[in-house]
């Protein structure tokens, strides 16, 4: 009886066993090394010896193990675009929620891309790294049970896409701790190279491409010479299967395309340019064919020719697929935005000017000084004096520039709504860590609550990064569901460097570890942390 009874018990414990989520481990030494994307030698930030870094390719629900050795002469942090770390801020990569890793020493970050799917891609989020390299493709694809509403692809490419200097990383953070601003890009990359690149691909069949910005401040169009793309998804989002000549990506935005291999055989131009600059710079990689006997050909294709009108159009007309499947067997679109009603708006606008005779850029008047703690931490082991909640206002004050370590305190579970407001001349890109947002609408002129009639209540699509055209404002919804410390930002990376940023305080007074992962048992301790004993 007793062995019968530990049978049915085994039996009835194998699936708690086997439902744990799969870990996937990397082990990733991070250094100095020689590359040459632009053709001459320069000094780049590489990961096990490669530019751009090792492709992380995951499932939804998986467990990311990244053990990063820093072999640098200098401190260093990684960060991850658009992977939301639920319930753990702590693993978040940026120097507001991680003390940075010291030369000569590790950190082992446990991510979990928790009901994930999509393109991303990580970075250094610490000075000016990100000009360096260090920078890779992230892939999460759906779980084998949850149908994509595509077939599967031939093959799956990432291309990361970004403006590029010829001045060492080094150089270009000195232009900006002298008060001065960067100046124009020398070229463009397409996975760590200008000009170079090839995709091989067979006629008559269809590839998936996963195209990410990478970059520091340029706008990209991005387009194949001959073929059509049909965008299926935005930073986790099955969108409306929308057919484009060409896409614009922002900084920091990624989309995945099919494109199919139905033209005469031979090779043809993939193709990035800047837009919105008065000089354009444009970088190609082939496009081959297997059959191909005939190299590229004709003239380069060119990219729109109108400018803010083609693209907040293009803008507008990407949509969430409301009959695909999430990383969940749920529709993506039974969570219905439009009928929550909103429990606060924060208007966000930007601006430029000089403080104390060097060159700043703000958040409703706030330029943002990283403090001597990472906030989170101080936020954890209730240190005074580190940051302020409230620091930085909900609305523009119109006050002068001043400088401060800005933070925004929210409530867990509130609703959200936050608008953009962009009186520059340039295009704007915006990030939040942490979360996905609804873009309910873009428009020109100032934001006013009469905007809200325009507002796309019903399949808007839901992502981590958006654009503000010149003299325009974007409005997001947000369900604040993720406790923690969280960055938003400028993606244009000067900017973020000096100032365009703040932190985002989702707070739950409750303390639980069903809203929150305690602080990691290998947690680095710096600033005025050192020496702080985590409570059990």
């Amino acid at each position: 009886m007793m062995i019968r009874f530990c049978f049915l018990l085994l039996l009835l414990l194998l699936p708690l066993v086997a439902a744990e989520d799969p870990y996937r481990f990397f082990t990733w030494n991070i250094s100095y090394g020689d590359i040459y994307p632009l053709g001459f030698k320069q000094q780049g930030i590489l990961i096990n010896g490669q530019f751009p870094g090792p492709e992380i390719y995951s499932v939804t629900n998986d467990n990311l193990i990244i053990n990063v050795f820093n072999n640098l002469p200098e401190p260093f942090l990684l960060s991850w675009n658009g992977v939301q770390q639920r319930r753990n801020s702590y693993q978040d990569g940026v120097y507001g929620t991680t003390c940075p890793i010291p030369p000569g020493k590790n950190f082992t970050y446990t991510l979990q891309v928790k009901d994930q799917i999509g393109s991303y891609f990580y970075f250094p989020s610490l000075g000016f790294q990100k000009a360096a390299g260090a920078f890779g493709a992230i892939k999460v694809l759906s779980r084998p049970k949850i149908p994509v509403p595509f077939p599967d692809p031939a093959d799956d490419f990432s291309l990361l896409v970004g403006d590029w200097y010829s001045l060492p990383q080094q150089r270009l953070r000195a232009v900006l701790d002298g008060g001065h601003r960067l100046p124009f890009p020398q070229a463009l990359l397409i996975n760590g190279r200008a000009n170079v690149t090839s995709f091989t691909v067979e006629q008559g069949k269809t590839y998936r491409l996963r195209i990410s910005n990478v970059g520091l401040q340029n706008t990209l169009n991005f387009r194949i010479q001959g073929h059509n793309l049909k965008l299926v998804e935005v930073e986790g989002t099955h969108t409306e299967q929308t057919t484009y000549s060409s896409l614009d990506v922002h900084v920091g935005q990624s989309y995945s395309v099919l494109i199919t291999a139905d033209q005469t055989p031979k090779d043809y131009y993939i193709v990035v340019s800047t837009r919105f600059t008065s000089k354009v710079l444009t970088s190609t990689a082939t496009l081959h064919y297997s059959n191909s006997q005939q190299p590229v050909s004709g003239p380069i294709p060119a990219g729109p020719t109108t400018q803010i009108d083609w693209s907040i159009q293009q803008a507008r007309s990407i949509r969430t697929n409301l009959t695909a499947s999430g990383p969940r067997p749920n529709p993506q679109g039974s969570y219905h935005y439009g009928l929550v009603n909103v429990s606060r708006t924060i208007i966000l606008e930007s601006s430029a000017a000089q403080v104390q005779g060097k060159q700043r850029y703000a958040v409703n008047s706030v330029s943002f000084i990283p403090a001597d703690t990472p906030l989170k931490l101080a936020d954890y082991f209730k240190i005074d004096g580190v940051f302020k909640v409230g620091s930085i206002p909900d609305r523009p004050s119109g006050k002068p520039m001043y400088l401060d370590t800005s933070v925004i305190g929210a409530d867990f579970r509130a609703f959200v709504e936050i608008v953009f407001q962009n009186h520059e001349n340039i295009v704007q890109s915006w990030h939040l860590d942490g979360y996905s947002f609804w873009v309910v609408g873009m428009d020109g002129g100032v934001w006013t609550p009469a905007s809200r009639n325009e507002y796309n209540l019903r399949d808007a699509v839901s992502r981590c990064t958006t654009q503000v055209y010149p003299k325009s404002w974007t409005a997001i919804y947000i369900a604040l569901d993720n406790v923690g410390m969280w960055n938003v930002r400028s993606e244009f990376w000067a900017r973020q460097y000096l100032g365009q940023q703040f932190y985002l305080r989702v707070y739950s007074p409750v303390e639980s570890s069903r809203d929150e992962y305690p602080i990691p048992k290998n947690a680095l301790l710096c600033g005025r942390a050192v020496g702080r004993t985590p409570r059990l």
